[in-house]
């Protein structure tokens, strides 16, 4: 079965369908993403240029499965198509956000949140607490809160 991903003209994931193999196949047998593309146009009535392949098993541009990764990230409605560099992705999280395309994710301007203490780690393990690292996107910073303070 292959993964198609049904985009409108201003590259955004409407929605993602399945097809079957033989509707995928070449003469020569092989899968091919514009034999996909000419079957859903005509099945479907949506241009074949605006149907994108898309790998079920691919998340963080890494194969769950092992095997290759194909265009970063599984498709979802609501997606973005990055057709320069052959990738899907999520919506920007935060508007100083960047793309990292070895990862097919967004990432903060300052890296990644800093790693929790073993104290921290201990109290999110025996539920006393519940530590995390939340953006603070006016300071580009990333805040330690209890998020345990916020339950009611």
């Amino acid at each position: 079965m292959a993964h198609f991903a049904k985009i409108s003209e201003d590259n955004v994931v409407l929605q993602v369908v399945v097809v079957a193999d033989a509707n995928t196949v070449n003469e020569e047998g092989a899968e091919t993403e514009s034999v996909g593309q000419a079957y859903l146009e005509q099945h479907c009535n949506w241009p074949a240029n605006l149907w994108i392949q898309t790998s079920y098993n691919t998340e963080s541009n890494e194969h769950k499965l092992g095997g290759t990764a194909f265009r970063g990230n599984y498709a979802g409605i609501g997606f973005t198509w990055d057709s320069d560099n052959e990738i899907f992705w999520l919506s920007q999280p935060y508007a100083s956000w960047v793309k990292n395309i070895s990862t097919a994710q967004w990432n903060s301007p300052i890296g990644d949140a800093p790693a929790l203490t073993a104290e921290q780690n201990s109290q999110n393990n025996s539920k006393t607490n519940y530590w995390i690292y939340v953006w603070n996107e006016p300071e580009q910073s990333w805040d330690l809160t209890d998020s345990n303070e916020h339950v009611n």
